[in-house]
């Protein structure tokens, strides 16, 4: 009796411990990133990557179209695929689509490296430069050694971006002359042409002729091989989490950049009008979002610290009027202070010139006109309240020797009086002590 529960207890356990690997062999995950490649794919590609090891995904597909992006991001990317127990291929797709910049590093770091028909790669040169260098730009980074401090450093950041993505086309078995062009040169390829030179693994139409061509493929993870079967499987997609949609949104450079104007406008109103709240907090969230995108974000801090010189004449403009001398400086340096603010030329990671233009001058106005009226009004004597009332006449409407009931400006007030006053005696107020009014019997010479 015994033997025969442990023979079907041990055969319970395999089939228990059959069923996810069986599911998981059976289904590839697809991830698509399109647009610039920030710190939001990181996270989205990384968690992915998490799950197909945790589901033993038999194969993962990275479809592609970027212009690039920033180069911490990518490089974040590169050592997750490299390191990744499953196997990734990279697909640029649809047609149309392009793996520029940054998406063609990520295309050599790949397993396997796939384009559809219609599609492009290449132009690696790191935009820091701000453009592709000339022939002779290239010369004198190879012969010059007693170039400026700028070349200099121009020559280093090419030198590390061509070994980097040499040393990832000698690792895949790629071509590595055509990786140092799309350095040096800013080369691209077509699909064809890719696939002509060794630049990529194969070209598919679609993720169903992917999958095919695919199968039977040996790929090298970590220090093993792998053959593929890919046959027969079904492709899982899945979408960025809420929290990668959100990374995604705040760490666009102009949400970012509203985001912090919008606290700085939000705090400002709750220091002029305390007790509004509202502002406050809206104001206090938005510019703890602006800062957590800003500490994620490539930012100058000149760039930023241009942008808080130019608010605080602004506000200078407001409190002490010189005539727009201060306003127009603030406004310049926040204009300037945002047009460097972002410390890279990276595609999809700069600031929109009409939005910092239209800002610029909404700040100007802002605190040149509705500001600078809500500091005068400040100004302005009180009109209302009991300390109006100081000077005014008052008719004491009973006689008393220390407290009664007088009549001023048609209403009814508790008063105090350290002479005794008769009935309908006229009364000059003279301070007050909270609701109590303080006054004295007006002689009939005196006048108010």
């Amino acid at each position: 009796m015994l033997n025969r529960l442990l023979i079907l207890v041990w055969i319970l356990g395999l089939f228990w411990s059959g069923i996810p690997v069986s599911a998981a062999s059976s289904t590839a995950i697809l991830l698509e990133v399109k647009g610039p490649i920030g710190p939001a794919t990181v996270g989205y590609v990384e968690g992915v990557l998490k799950q197909a090891s945790q589901q033993q995904t038999p194969l993962l597909i990275l479809q592609l179209d970027t212009p690039g992006g920033l180069d911490i991001s990518m490089r974040e990317i590169i050592q997750q695929l490299m390191t990744s127990p499953v196997p990734v291929v990279t697909y640029v797709g649809p047609s149309g689509a392009r793996a520029a910049s940054a998406g063609t590093y990520i295309l050599y770091a790949s397993h396997i490296a796939a384009m559809a028909p219609g599609t492009n790669l290449g132009a690696a040169t790191p935009v820091q430069l701000g453009a592709t260098p000339s022939p002779e730009t290239l010369e004198t980074f190879e012969d010059n050694s007693s170039s400026s401090g700028s070349s200099a450093m121009e020559r280093k950041i090419i030198n590390d971006a061509e070994a980097y993505l040499r040393s990832l086309a000698q690792l895949r078995g790629r071509n590595v002359e055509w990786a140092v062009q799309a350095v040096r040169k800013g080369a691209s390829l077509s699909a064809e042409e890719a696939l002509q030179q060794n630049v990529i693994d194969l070209i598919a139409a679609h993720v169903p002729d992917l999958l095919t061509k695919l199968d039977g493929r040996e790929v090298r993870l970590l220090h093993e091989k792998h053959v593929l079967h890919t046959s027969g499987l079904t492709v899982k997609r899945i979408e960025p989490d809420w929290h990668n949609e959100l990374l995604a949104l705040i760490t666009n450079p102009n949400v970012a950049y509203i985001l912090m104007l919008i606290g700085i406008y939000g705090l400002i109103f709750e220091f002029s009008t305390p007790g509004s709240l509202l502002p406050g907090i809206v104001g206090t969230v938005s510019l703890v979002l602006a800062l957590y995108a800003f500490q994620i974000l490539p930012i100058s801090y000149a760039g930023l610290a241009l942008m808080l010189l130019g608010l605080a004449l602004m506000i200078a403009e407001a409190f002490a009027p010189s005539f727009g001398i201060l306003g127009i400086g603030g406004g310049l340096a926040f204009v300037i202070g945002s047009i460097i603010l972002m410390d890279t030329d990276a595609p999809g990671y700069g600031l929109s010139p009409v939005l910092v233009g239209v800002l610029g001058l909404a700040n100007l106005a802002f605190f040149a006109f509705v500001l600078g009226a809500v500091i005068q009004a400040r100004k302005r004597p009180v009109v209302s309240g009991a300390k109006t009332m100081v000077g005014a006449k008052a008719v004491a409407l009973e006689s008393f020797d220390l407290e009664g009931q007088v009549r001023t400006q048609g209403e009814i007030w508790q008063a105090r009086s350290t002479i005794p006053v008769e009935a309908e005696q006229v009364l000059k107020i003279t301070g007050t002590d909270g609701l109590v009014l303080l006054v004295t019997p007006l002689n009939s010479q005196e006048e108010i």
